[in-house]
């Protein structure tokens, strides 16, 4: 659901209150964990974190002037979203965290490209969530981003037939 919150305190605030503990836990971990230089932040109706515009001016290329998101955390109508764009770029992290969660939890992952839904709160592996936390430094996720904007680009200038 979008919600039309200015600051993650009015976000925690606005969304319904059977969200707000796991929400709260979640912006907790990932604030516990991130590497330095994201910062916390709104964008697309949810609370997030981001690479700030003064660390990397170019912002998002979908929005220039808008910071680049990497996680992002929202309550849905039927389920809390923590949305990576790590695990989106780099197929390897994906396979860890896909991996890991079999390893901790016992319901069935429910996980899209940068998705990751929680449909029970009291399923989250919060310790899990952390360590993803902790796999991309500022820098190697501007040099993520960067690379792949690079490809994109070239493959539009040499499309295969």
């Amino acid at each position: 659901m979008y919600y039309d919150s200015k600051t993650p305190e009015e976000y925690l605030q606005d969304i319904p209150e059977d969200r707000r503990e796991a929400i709260t836990r979640l912006r907790q971990v990932i604030q516990e964990n991130l590497p330095p230089g994201f910062e916390e932040g709104m964008g697309y109706g949810m609370m997030g974190f981001q690479v700030p515009l003064k660390r990397y001016p170019k912002g998002y290329h979908t929005t220039p002037g808008e910071p680049l998101p990497f996680i992002g955390i929202a309550a849905q109508k039927n389920h809390i979203a923590l949305y990576h764009m790590g695990i989106y770029a780099l197929p390897e992290l994906e396979k860890w965290f896909v991996e890991e969660y079999a390893k901790r939890v016992s319901t069935k992952l429910d996980m899209g490209k940068s998705c990751i839904r929680f449909k029970n709160p009291k399923t989250i592996p919060f310790e899990l969530i952390g360590e993803l936390a902790r796999k991309i430094t500022l820098d190697d996720y501007i040099r993520l981003y960067e690379e792949g904007l690079k490809q994109r680009s070239e493959m539009s200038k040499n499309p295969k037939k």
